[in-house]
């Protein structure tokens, strides 16, 4: 691998190259062929849930390890109908748990391919984007700065490339890479890599399994792990379910207490035990979170750890950039200034077609040398590549950097193209842009016979050039450009120079450079821009802008698009700078609102300041200097278009549409998850603590035995089952965004929901036993009507539980609450299930009276939720 060798130096050279390589790349029907051939480039995923492995999950849960005994207990004692129910019940809790691991395994697999990053190659003689998996040997791609190795590959070209291969070797330090010279062959590069400096044109050697990373994630198990919310709710199920077997054994030694058999009360504690404790609430969490994934990515937010779903519906600061995410990130050249002159641009987007405009008449470039130089050096000093559209209808787009597609786009109008200039004045070394340096220079021959006459271009801020070219000779220029600088800024664009000069002794690190003149573009903001940062105040939530780009034009952008008002001081602490920051000056990273022309360092210590300060702080970033900080944010936003690579492997989220207004519909989504978690706890606790109160107190009201295990196992299976799961699926509640985020701190049963649930389950257990003693003391059928009465208090309580009512988007709630509510009465009706649970056939008013019963469960429900909502304020409300 040769990691010891210096960077190249960007020269010429004789590539050797693998067999059958075309530096040209391949075919579409060759690259298809291959494809079909050797499979995708992607990594198999292990630890993936099959029926059998969930079956057998399913089976090693205590409690129902509980149930297998109980079942095998019953047997033995010749009491065969109890068992056949155990058998019954444990039989569909495990169908509903495997289909339900199932189910969010393959949304949790889905989401992974929507992550599949792309990669830019050359296919059919032009360069093009495909999905990394699409990859095949012999692919020429083309690697830039923070793009990740999609495959193992053979350099073919390579200027100033450095690589990090700290994920294979180790090596914190990354090393460079060379290209092919002379009869050296290029180094190699593995897949999982990061170029973190320069660019690189390689072939594609392996692919997928068979790749440096493949061959290490072989050893590796890729299977998911818990999220932080999963872990807690397991530990208060571990909680629960020992506070719940502490009080079926009261309920057990109670009934021995009364002469009740030994075997009938063993077999009540377990059944009880089982049916309190909500054993579905792991599967109803995953699925939620996992399904909750599921829609945000249709709504092009890609999820690419579960734990974010539930970390988004607390975020309470957003930092983002600006290009691209508050503004439409496709730059439009509208100004050109030189020494000589000031020239309007006309034209629209990346298409190459519109005028110079010079006191308001039409420019010709003959008459107009400055500005010729100024957008040759534009177009040579330049990486990226105008597409043309593909049809009558459609238009030019660009791949690469969008600030160097306008530039194309403004030489363009000037007749000037990037293949005949790069003919006349080839390439032969280059200095690639980086964030420390803020500016990139490139090398070309002046004249191919004489190789040591040089042309050297640089671009970049004006700062930057100023600092290096600037004022030398020039005192008068550079002071009228940074004037101009300055007006331009402070008007929202954005600002580069373009400095150049010659050698004529090949030493083109040291020629003398002179400022050609300022371009001056415009990245409008997008439409929706302001309306997405006014939801994010109504929500609660804190917009930061953190940008690299000059403090005006971040000021400007910040009033246009309601980062800060129009009528508060913009300076001050309100805006600040990174040279502000180094020198001390801000004492509180937490006050300002728009930070100009910061380090990545800086993007780092603003992100810690807030954690410092308890915020849950979402940020966004597309570079690959966004890198440290999208890991260090609780939750890191990566764009999935212009993005690097770099920075979606950073991120929790990707969006795929590059909207911030997506942000905040994944925070919206994010809530809803959160809340319809809470409303299953509601459901299930409630409805297991009214159970265990019925059977606590039954006997000391007069009712021996208020349910036989049979009962109680069958009213768990209709109400935790399917019923319970459907309430993960409830859309969000009206003014869910309305609403400040919720403390991170804070318990998934706070914020007054163990209150709400002790007090439905007192309503369920008191409506349940008062009926029981009614029909006890009228001579009526009373165990079955307390059976029917505790299914139907619990439905009622689900149905109360909607945040919207009368909503049709979650039909399956409904349904399973009738189809519950069917196969109640099924068990009080059918004789097969009536002799197996025990219960006796009810006259029409008596089954009336306890199903009306609901009515009251589902008021319970909706009154307790009214109490919880006056308790904490308005700021909370329709929160569960």
């Amino acid at each position: 691998m040769g990691g010891s060798h210096p960077p190249s130096d960007g020269l010429p050279a004789v590539a050797i190259l693998p067999v059958d390589v075309d530096p040209a790349g391949l075919t579409s029907l060759e690259a298809a062929r291959r494809l079909e051939e050797a499979g995708r480039n992607e990594i198999e995923q292990r630890g993936r849930v099959t029926v059998w492995a969930g079956v057998g999950q399913q089976l090693r849960d205590p409690l129902i390890v509980v149930l297998l005994a109980a079942c095998l207990l019953t047997i033995v004692t010749g009491d065969l109908t109890d068992a056949a129910v155990i058998a019954l019940v444990v039989v569909a809790n495990t169908v509903i748990g495997v289909w339900q691991e199932i189910k969010a395994d393959k949304a949790v697999t889905a989401l992974a391919a929507l992550t599949s990053p792309s990669v830019r190659v050359r296919r059919d003689g032009s360069e093009t984007s495909v999905p990394s998996p699409e990859l095949v040997c012999g692919d020429v791609v083309l690697l830039g700065e923070g793009d990740i190795v999609p495959a193992d590959a053979l350099l073919l070209e390579a200027s100033s490339l450095l690589v990090d291969e700290s994920s294979l070797t180790g090596e914190s330090v990354a090393v460079g890479k060379r290209a092919p010279h002379g009869e050296h062959p290029g180094e190699e590069l593995s897949s999982g890599t990061v170029v973190v400096k320069g660019r690189a044109v390689a072939a594609v050697t392996a692919t997928g399994a068979s790749s440096a990373l493949g061959r290490i994630a072989a050893l590796m198990d890729t299977s998911a792990h818990a999220t932080p919310l999963q872990i807690r709710l397991a530990s208060l199920g571990r909680v629960l379910a020992l506070v719940v077997v502490a009080l079926s054994l009261v309920v057990m030694l109670l009934g021995l207490a009364r002469g009740e058999p030994l075997e009938v009360m063993l077999l009540t504690a377990v059944s009880l035990a089982v049916a309190a404790v909500p054993e579905s609430l792991p599967a109803v969490v995953t699925v939620a979170l996992a399904l909750g994934a599921r829609r945000m990515a249709e709504s092009n937010a890609i999820v690419r750890r579960l734990s974010a779903v539930e970390t988004l519906g607390s975020v309470s600061v957003l930092a983002t950039d600006k290009t691209g995410t508050l503004t439409q990130a496709q730059m439009l050249v509208e100004e050109i200034w030189t020494p000589h002159r000031r020239v309007g641009v006309s034209g629209n987007g990346y298409e190459p077609e519109g005028e110079l405009v010079e006191a308001g008449a039409r420019l010709a470039t003959s008459g107009a040398a400055d500005v010729v130089e100024l957008l040759r050096a534009a177009v040579l000093c330049n990486d990226a590549t105008l597409v043309p559209p593909d049809g009558p209808d459609g238009t030019w787009s660009g791949l690469g950097d969008p600030t160097e597609c306008a530039l194309l786009a403004a030489a363009g109008k000037a007749g000037l193209t990037r293949e005949s200039l790069e003919r006349l004045h080839p390439r032969v070394a280059e200095v690639p842009f980086d964030s420390a340096r803020q500016r990139m220079s490139t090398v070309h021959a002046l004249d191919p016979d004489h190789p040591e006459q040089l042309l050297v271009v640089t671009k970049g801020s004006v700062e930057a050039l100023h600092a290096v070219h600037g004022p030398g000779a020039h005192p008068v220029v550079w002071h009228e450009a940074l004037t101009a600088a300055a007006e331009l800024s402070a008007s929202g664009f954005r600002v580069l120079a373009l400095a150049a000069g010659t050698c004529h002794d090949g030493r083109w690190e040291h020629a003398e450079q002179r400022l050609l003149g300022l371009v001056a573009m415009n990245d409008p903001a997008k439409p929706a821009a302001r309306a997405t940062l006014e939801a994010c105040r109504a929500a609660g939530i804190t917009p930061v802008l953190i940008t690299g780009d000059h403090r005006e034009t971040a000021n400007a952008v910040a009033l246009d698009v309601g980062v800060l008002d129009a009528g508060a001081d913009s300076g001050g602490l309100v805006v600040v700078t990174g040279p502000q920051i180094l020198a001390g000056e801000v004492p509180d990273l937490t006050v300002p609102r728009v930070f100009a022309r910061t380090s990545p360092e800086q993007k780092l210590d603003i992100v810690q300041a807030w954690k410092d300060r308890g915020a849950v702080v979402a940020m966004t970033g597309d570079g690959v200097n966004d890198g440290p900080a999208l890991r260090r944010a609780d939750i890191g936003v990566a764009m999935g278009h212009r993005g690097t690579e770099v920075a979606r492997q950073a991120s929790d989220l990707v969006l795929a549409d590059d909207e911030l207004g997506t942000v905040v519909t994944a925070v919206h989504e994010g809530r809803r998850v959160y809340d319809n978690i809470r409303l299953f706890l509601v459901f299930g606790l409630a409805g297991g603590a009214a159970e265990i109160l019925v059977m606590l107190l039954g006997p000391f009201c007069g009712l021996t035995v208020p349910l036989l295990a049979a009962q109680i196992l069958w009213i768990n299976l209709l109400t935790h089952g399917s019923t319970g799961v459907a309430l993960g699926s409830e859309p969000a509640a009206p003014g869910t965004m309305r609403r400040g985020p919720r403390p991170p701190e804070q318990s998934v049963l706070g914020d007054g929901l163990w209150q709400r649930v002790l007090e439905i389950a007192v309503v369920i257990g008191t409506v349940t036993l008062g009926l029981g003693l009614w029909a006890e003391g009228t001579g009526r059928e009373w165990q079955s009507m307390v059976f029917l009465a505790l299914v139907s208090l619990q439905l009622g309580v689900a149905v109360g539980l909607r945040p919207r009512q009368l909503t049709t988007s979650n039909l399956m709630l409904p349904v399973t609450v009738a189809l519950s509510a069917v196969l109640a009465l099924a068990g009080v009706y059918l004789p097969v299930l009536a002799d197996i649970l025990g219960t006796v056939p009810l006259p029409p008013a008596d089954a009336a009276l306890a199903v009306s019963t609901a009515v009251i469960g589902w008021l319970a429900s909706r009154v307790t939720g009214w109490v919880q909502v006056r308790r904490r304020g308005p700021t909370h409300q329709q929160q569960p």
